[in-house]
């Protein structure tokens, strides 16, 4: 079972209904107790850096995923899901993110339109679990403000008022600021490799 953690905020249902096509078999929950039984664990996110962690810390899910992540269970965080694995964001500086990944998630300059909604290209970077299969240049979808740094652990980039990380992977922990779940057939390989693991 894969549990799709509810804090409130984020595209749930089209999230459930992508692993589902996915093959996965899908519990939404806002209780974290879910994880304890969890093979694997997915994070949308949508909104406000702030309102999401702070959704997140009420209903006790930061402490109880990171634990998940520690177990060595795979771990998929999408958006504003994916953001909160870096140290923070410029979006709300006094709130700090999880910390797994090094870098602060950062505003788009003023020289390109902000938010960025649209279809972007993939540019890969090295080997990856999460995106194998899916080819170089593919066109993913995104709607954000906020970008994640290029780290280590960036494992695809894309370019929009410069480069900046679409997907991370360590080990256990994936992360992508495109969304899978509207991206169309590239998407869904990406949601059936994490479902594989």
């Amino acid at each position: 079972m894969i549990a799709l953690l509810d804090y409130g905020s984020g595209n749930i249902r089209s999230v459930e209904k992508a692993l589902r096509k996915a093959g996965a078999d899908v519990q939404i929950s806002q209780n974290p107790k879910i994880l304890k039984q969890a093979r694997g664990a997915v994070l949308p996110g949508v909104g406000a850096f702030d309102d999401c962690i702070t959704a997140m810390g009420k209903q006790e899910l930061s402490e109880a995923v990171k634990t998940f992540i520690q177990s060595g269970r795979p771990f998929l965080g999408i958006c504003v899901g994916m953001q909160w694995l870096f140290e923070g964001s410029t979006e709300s500086p006094e709130t700090p993110g999880a910390g797994l990944f090094r870098g602060q998630c950062d505003r788009f300059p003023a020289n390109v339109k902000s938010t960025h909604v649209g279809w972007n290209r993939l540019e890969l970077i090295g080997d990856s679990s999460l995106l194998r299969g899916v080819p170089d240049g593919s066109f993913l979808y995104y709607t954000h403000s906020y970008r994640a740094p290029l780290t280590e652990d960036t494992v695809a980039g894309t370019s929009y008022g410069g480069r900046f990380s679409a997907a991370v992977e360590r080990d256990n922990i994936f992360g992508t600021q495109f969304h899978p779940e509207k991206s169309g057939d590239a998407g869904l390989r990406i949601l059936e490799n994490f479902c594989n693991l």
